[in-house]
């Protein structure tokens, strides 16, 4: 059948507040502008986020049961590291509370000042920890991830020039290689096994370590099913295995390809890293046995990280994004293309001309999603990924100015996705309408998470 169905039944179901624009205007300006202010029950679809937001199935509701509550060497721990070692192939397994706790314990060893860290998009929070350590994230996006029109497979890859030319310019600065698969900040894009082996082969040559953050390596491993030559007859799984072969670790949130709603851990070979890291993780997490979560947390993980690789969850997964991102460029509104793995992307630069990325058009876009429908989304571009010049403190801006719109695993249904169409496009019509915003109050570090913003009067310029 042509039908791509979702791959399960409903069991439980959890109501929806509806509400009218005027009210979403009340509740918007009360959260200074900032959706992430806002309440959850005021958020008719929630698309903030897809870490840790997606319904657990029952074999996870029954793992959750078994959880072991010791405080050592709970049978909670031995599962999810029989789990993630048969996943990843990496020995040692570093359970954390979420993902940033991972990348927390990671740059505590690989960061410090004037160390340079390498990746293709560092995302916000990875940014966030590799900064505050005192190191320098490098980004280093490949050419294909220029273009949000194109239709090429790879968007997400690293520029290997540029990666080889900042080894050979910056190599005695340079502690880690990184590659984020898949590629978030660049439009939740792929990265090809053909690019992670010759990062490995930089890596060899220049004798550097080398981590995923592969906090979505299940969908980054069905886009290279689907789209890489030599790869279609391959799963999920043994794909997924590969990537993890060539590197040296990763950094996970089990928020998101986990199929839980908290945890992540860090997982790598080498005997010293592993105790430096446990050490560090008694510290601020707990003992490394539990590592900031409960054992029924473990066991759910455990679980989700086998029914992640599945290949109808994968089929449906990306058909359902593929569906809204295929309609909103046959209307004519502009969309980051190919389809994703976890997310739509509106291209806000060029969904709203008028307004400068210095008027930050993605949040313009996003609040106005919300006026509109109650569809909350996260800007992310040169308000999340922005840079000030180190020269002259002038603020930059993000290579593309972007709405993320993540969908939550196996929570809303088709009809979902054709009311998110509906209100896309409702704003669509309307966009020359709107108005860029500006920052009132904003804190040093991720101020996309608590900022104020209020409407500009005219339009900004640059």
């Amino acid at each position: 059948m042509q039908t791509i169905i979702e791959p399960f039944r409903i069991k439980s179901v959890d109501p929806i507040r509806m509400t009218e624009r005027p009210e979403r205007e009340r509740l918007l300006a009360a959260a200074h502008w900032n959706l992430f202010g806002l309440l959850a029950e005021d958020v008719i679809i929630d698309l903030l986020t897809d870490s840790g937001t997606g319904a657990m199935s029952s074999e996870q509701w029954a793992a959750i049961m078994r959880g072991d509550e010791s405080y050592a060497g709970a049978k909670s721990f031995v599962r999810f590291e029989a789990s993630v070692r048969e996943r990843t192939g990496f020995e040692h397994v570093i359970p954390t509370h979420q993902g940033r706790a991972a990348e927390h314990l990671l740059f505590g060893v690989f960061g410090g000042a004037g160390k340079r860290v390498l990746n293709n998009t560092h995302f916000d929070t990875t940014r966030a920890n590799c900064e505050v350590s005192g190191a320098t994230a490098v980004d280093l996006p490949g050419p294909a991830g220029k273009d949000t029109r194109s239709d090429e497979p790879f968007k997400g890859d690293i520029d290997l020039v540029g990666l080889e030319r900042e080894l050979q310019e910056h190599g005695d600065a340079v502690s880690l290689v990184m590659v984020t698969i898949t590629n978030n900040a660049g439009g939740g894009q792929p990265v090809s096994l053909a690019c992670l082996r010759q990062v490995r082969e930089l890596c060899d040559r220049f004798d550097k370590p080398f981590f995923l953050d592969a906090c979505r390596f299940a969908e980054n491993a069905y886009l290279i099913q689907q789209r890489e030559i030599g790869q279609s007859g391959r799963s999920v799984a043994d794909i997924a295995r590969e990537a993890f072969d060539l590197a040296d670790g990763c950094t996970v949130s089990a928020k998101k390809d986990g199929m839980a709603n908290i945890g992540g851990f860090l997982a790598c070979r080498d005997n010293d890293l592993a105790a430096n890291l446990r050490q560090m993780l008694v510290v601020t997490e707990g003992f490394p046995t539990y590592g900031g979560l409960a054992g029924r947390d473990l066991d759910a993980i455990a679980q989700g990280l086998h029914e992640v690789v599945r290949e109808d969850y994968q089929q449906y997964r990306h058909a359902s994004i593929k569906y809204v991102v295929d309609r909103l460029h046959d209307a004519g509104v502009p969309v980051l293309r190919p389809a994703g793995g976890h997310a739509i992307f509106l291209d806000a630069g060029r969904f709203l001309p008028q307004i400068p990325w210095n008027a930050y058009p993605g949040q313009a876009l996003a609040a106005e999603l919300y006026l509109a429908g109650g569809i909350r989304s996260c800007e992310i571009g040169s308000l999340m990924l922005g840079r000030v010049d180190p020269q002259t403190g002038a603020e930059l801006p993000a290579q593309h100015e972007l709405v993320r719109l993540a969908i939550p695993r196996r929570t809303y249904t088709q009809s979902h996705m054709d009311y998110l169409i509906e209100v896309v496009l409702d704003v669509h019509a309307r966009r020359d309408t709107l108005r860029g915003i500006g920052i009132r109050w904003q804190p040093k570090v991720l101020r996309h998470f608590s900022a104020h913003f209020e409407y500009l009067a005219a339009r900004a310029t640059v």
